[in-house]
């Protein structure tokens, strides 16, 4: 257990620690004297003990209390409300009216110019996933597929003369209208 003695010194140290630092910051001599000296008990320790036991019990500092805070800028001045609406408000993140819009030749939702259609590219996707489905019923898997080009022949459709080199799947359905061969 600490006694008095020694828990004061090693306050006194850690102040001094402090201040040093501090005046480093500023900018300011770090030798500095006293403003103010008083007599008082000798329960402190002298001043000129003070190096030797600093360097006795740590000869590197530890890092200062100033080292691990992180300067920033800060505003000047506060920005008023009026000032903040209008910077938020601004034309430029305002939305744009879109003059290209037109309805979709196929199903007849809105969509824009040259952009595919969200309805239709849905029913693609849907489309899409029985044939992939079907492709794995016929393989038994991703890894088996052969490395030729793949053909969708539908319920009624028979495969064309230039169809033989390549792989066919076969759909037990009607093709939908809007997936043409």
């Amino acid at each position: 257990m600490m006694n008095l003695t020694s828990l004061i010194h090693n306050l006194r140290c850690s102040l001094l620690r402090i201040e040093s630092r501090l005046l480093q910051a500023a900018g300011l001599d770090r030798h500095l004297g006293p403003a103010l000296a008083i007599n008082g008990p000798s329960v402190l320790p002298q001043i000129n003990q003070e190096p030797q036991l600093d360097e006795q019990q740590n000869p590197e500092q530890p890092p200062g209390l100033l080292d691990s805070i992180l300067w920033m800028a800060a505003p000047k001045k506060r920005r008023t409300i009026e000032v903040n609406r209008t910077r938020r408000r601004a034309e430029s993140k305002l939305l744009k009216v879109k003059n290209n819009i037109e309805p979709c030749p196929e199903c007849g939702h809105l969509k824009q110019k040259h952009i595919l259609c969200g309805f239709c590219y849905a029913k693609v996707c849907r489309e899409t996933s029985k044939i992939r489905q079907q492709i794995q019923a016929m393989e038994g898997g991703p890894l088996r597929a052969p490395a030729v080009e793949t053909v969708v022949v539908y319920e009624g459709e028979t495969p064309n003369q230039g169809d033989k080199d390549k792989r066919i799947v076969e759909m037990a359905r009607k093709r939908p209208g809007w997936f043409s061969y």
